[in-house]
């Protein structure tokens, strides 16, 4: 019989702030996901666990946990990726709630400096706007984007400075930027240029190494400096005229 893997899952009662590592044990599989593990421990031992999921296909994006120290979606990570034991421990740089469950909604309100929506003027909103496949192919990689917030759990400047608008936002900003229906690409780049935009980023790039659907927000945000640049001359331009 092959060898039990051995969890080691980091919980936390907020009743009485207690912070404590439980060991659990379950029957290996070559199918066996983190996320099934846990599922297998609750049912198994009415261990009470709480963690966050739903479609389990790694597209929901709400199963995210640091596992043996790396930020991953539980459903779609296998426990034979790892040596047991395996340590389980809710994402950093959130609060935690409960266990596994943490608090991302500072995280989310980022989006609403990126601006992530299209406008139009009212004539073109009565008729069609054709995109090319070219036009598509510019934003098709960063509309992947699935809200799981492991980016903003990897990113070390996002854990210094909260303010920061983090790497999901930006690249949600990205994405309309280059969007070629959008009229807001000035309005959203004095955004995403302030104090808290991307020139933050510091370039690790652990945001894209996590991300579980190759969005690769670290190469966006380097696309956004860029944009900045000519934003703040064409800016310091019609200051003159």
């Amino acid at each position: 019989m092959a060898k039990k893997i051995t969890i080691n899952i980091k919980r936390y009662d907020p009743e009485t702030e207690q912070i404590s590592i439980e060991e659990h044990t379950v029957q290996p599989r070559h199918d066996l996901t983190i996320l099934d593990a846990l599922n297998e421990i609750n049912e198994r031992e009415n261990a009470g666990l709480s963690y966050r999921f739903s479609c389990r296909m790694g597209i929901c994006g709400s199963c995210g946990a640091v596992v043996n120290g790396k930020p991953v979606l539980m459903c779609s990570t296998f426990c034979r990726e790892f040596k047991t034991p395996i340590s389980v421990e809710p994402m950093r740089n959130f609060p935690v709630i409960k266990d596994l469950v943490v608090d991302t909604d500072q995280a989310m309100d980022k989006f609403r400096d990126a601006l992530p929506y299209t406008s139009f003027s009212q004539q073109k909103e009565l008729k069609n706007i054709p995109q090319s496949p070219a036009q598509l192919e510019k934003i098709k990689q960063t509309s992947q984007c699935i809200k799981c917030m492991l980016c903003y759990s990897a990113c070390p400047v996002y854990a210094v400075h909260p303010s920061f608008i983090g790497p999901a936002a930006a690249a949600a900003g990205y994405r309309y930027n280059e969007d070629n229906r959008d009229h807001l690409r000035e309005k959203r780049m004095d955004s995403l240029s302030s104090k808290d935009g991307v020139w933050n980023c510091t370039f690790v790039g652990e945001c894209s190494a996590v991300c579980p659907k190759s969005v690769d927000p670290a190469k966006a945000i380097q696309k956004l400096k860029i944009m900045g640049v000519l934003h703040s001359v064409k800016s310091l331009f019609k200051k003159k005229k």
